[in-house]
Formats: structure tokens, sequence, C-alpha cells
């Protein structure tokens, strides 16, 4: 034992950890009790005590993702390890790690053979990626494999990452998923210039670390349109944000897309970022952006379907369209090293609504609903 935790593997392997179990698409989750195995060579376990809930969580229940079922859910998480596997040291930014440490991860492991990771230097691509909560059923072992629990298993070749000290496990929990997705599309695929007009469209977690990561790449000013009201008035007394716009409660939406425009100068912005994850959002996002400026997509992660776009627009106004895919567990350490840096400036607890994992089903319909900005499961 070293200050409560355990680090034996006998100790940790006569142990049992709970979890939330999809069991079939469609249909109430189950809190499931585990046998708590010791840590594999090369990996760990962790006492997982904050699990984020993700939009895409409420997809995978549904089934518009094809998975396999059963499996613990949770992609998201944040915890203290309890025991580290043998030839495991050290973290992905080569910190000297032990039991006891407050960690993250990153949700996927890339296989790093496949022609995304082997010759297109793209990992996000990765044809064979293994996901943390998402596509490691019961049955391929161990059952402990999703956040959504007091512990999970993490393998060898996860990209692990101290969190720094001090850190609010909230703070951190509000852009667990979103921080890293935004780092990606932000520090590689387009990245905000200083001085730049940005509008973001949407107002839960991804447009949130959208507009944050822009502001402190210095935009000049930050509209984020979305909705409802009541996350556009926790955004703004987060400091996340310059110019809030309701879109989702108005009666004409033309109308606060006239304002957003307006509110970067009338041209339109220099860079428009759609995380709204709403088909319909794209048409009207090309409009918002200024001839010769760009468009980045990450929100339409799940095949929600077609729109109708005007391609006119984009040749007529010269737009670089782009989109960004997930991210690696490099843009995870990138996050965590911003964390001290967001968690200065903007109020990112403020955001998040704990729930113990007990409560799980009330978590998913509070995302759901849009009455939180972001769910976390405690344990």
């Amino acid at each position: 034992m070293r200050g409560g935790v355990v680090t034996g593997r006998t100790a940790t392997a006569a142990g049992t950890g709970r979890a939330v179990v999809l069991e079939e698409f469609g249909k109430p989750l189950s809190l499931r009790t585990f046998p708590l195995p010791g840590p594999p060579a090369g990996g760990m376990v962790v006492a997982c005590g904050y699990g984020g809930v993700c939009g895409t969580d409420l997809h995978l229940c549904q089934g518009h993702l094809d998975i396999p079922v059963p499996l613990v859910l949770g992609h998201e998480g944040l915890g203290v390890v309890r025991e580290l596997g043998a030839g495991t040291d050290r973290d992905a930014a080569g910190t000297p790690l032990a039991a006891g440490d407050t960690v993250m991860w990153a949700s996927s492991i890339s296989c790093g053979v496949c022609p995304p990771c082997r010759l297109h230097r793209e990992p996000t691509l990765c044809e064979r990626r293994r996901t943390y909560g998402v596509n490691r059923a019961l049955a391929d072992g161990p059952e402990l494999s999703g956040a959504w629990a007091d512990h999970i298993v993490l393998q060898p070749g996860t990209a692990v990452i101290k969190v720094p000290d001090g850190t609010d496990p909230l703070a951190a929990m509000s852009l667990a998923c979103a921080g890293p997705t935004v780092a990606h599309a932000l520090f590689e695929r387009r990245p905000v210039r200083l001085g730049e007009t940005v509008v973001v469209q949407g107002s839960g977690p991804v447009g949130l670390a959208a507009a944050a990561f822009a502001q402190l790449a210095g935009a000049a000013k930050v509209v984020v349109v979305g909705g409802p009201a009541g996350r556009l008035e926790r955004a703004a007394d987060a400091g996340v944000g310059d110019v809030h716009l309701d879109i989702a409660g108005a009666g004409d939406p033309a109308e606060v897309l006239r304002e957003a425009r307006a509110a970067v100068g009338g041209d339109g912005a220099d860079l428009v970022i759609e995380c709204a994850g709403v088909p319909a959002a794209v048409g009207q996002g090309l409009g918002l952006a200024r001839r010769g400026g760009s468009y980045l997509v990450i929100g339409q992660y799940t095949d929600a379907g077609d729109t109708a776009i005007n391609p006119h627009q984009i040749v007529h106004r010269q737009l670089d369209v782009i989109g960004s895919w997930a991210f690696t567990g490099a843009h995870l350490v990138e996050y965590v090293r911003l964390l001290p840096a967001l968690t200065g400036r903007f109020g990112l607890a403020g955001l998040v609504t704990p729930f113990p994992l007990e409560r799980h089903a009330d978590a998913l319909d509070a995302v759901a609903d849009g009455s939180v900005i972001k769910a976390v499961l405690t344990s």
C-alpha cells in the first residue's frame, strides 16, 4: 500500500470493478461488476475517478456506429494509477510515472502498419484503430476497457500523460475529448492566425474548445453561434467566446446569421469552425466566411445524413474547406500541456455537471436534451 493506493499484483487481481455496459443498442445500460485483473506488461490499471459523456456516446447507444457489443462505454477519462505493468515507468512525455499519479489517456491506439499509419502519416485515419469504450468488446478482454467504470485496464501502446499538479479534475474533464480533437484541428489542419476573426458553430464541448483555443491563439474576436441559451450563458460566464448568439432558439435563424457576420465585420470571418454536428449547419457556415477565408469542419463525426449546399459559395468565396477527424495521443499531450493556460483563463469547471456512476442514464438524458454542456460520471 502506498498513500492509500494498492500497488501489489495480488491485491489488484483480488479486487473487482464496476462498469457501465452497453448490452444492446437502444436498450437501457447496465451497471455490472467484473474481476479486476493485474496490469499487462507495458500497460497499467488506473482507478478511473472520472469518465466523460460525449455526444458520440449517444450515437453508440443508439446503434448509429458499427461497434461490437456488449462493451464498457467511455472513451475519455481521468484517474489515479493503481498499478503499473512490467516495463512501464514513464508517461508519453517521458516523465517518471508511479502508482498514485493522476493521469489522462488517449482513447485510441493506432495499428502502425495500415496505409494511413505507415504511408500517409495519418494515424487518426488508422484502419484498425482500437478505441477504449468504442470497439473493445467484453469478449475480447479485459472487460474493464472503458472509462465509465471505477477502474480501467490500459494496454501497451496507450498514450498516458500525467496531469499537472493542482489541476481541478472537472476542469480537465470539461474538454477531455473535445480538447485533443480541437488540438488536432487547429494545430495541424487549419491553425488560427494571430488577429483573425473566428465564428464557431456549436456550443457543445467541441465548439467551446474551438472557441477557447482560438482565443488562446490570439484571435481578434470569437463569435459562438449555438444554443440552447443556457449553454451560451454558461460559456459566457466561463469567458469562452466574445459574442454568443442563440440560433437554436431563434425564430429567424437567417437574422442570427446576419448578426454573426456583422459581429466579425460584415464581410465574414477569416475562419469558420463547424462543431455543431448538424448537417444543415454546413450550408449556413459556408456563408459566414469572408471571401478567401476558411471553413473547418470538425463536428460531423457521425453520419447524420446529407444536406443541401450551394457550391457556388465555395468558388465565389474562394474558400478553403477542410475536414479534421479525431485525435492521437500526441494531441492529448498537447491538450494536457495547455491545461494550466486554459484553466488560468477560462472557468472550465463551471461547464461540467458531475453524475455518480449509478446515474449514468440521467447523464445521458441530460446530454441528449442539451440541459448540460458536459456530463461527467464520477466513481
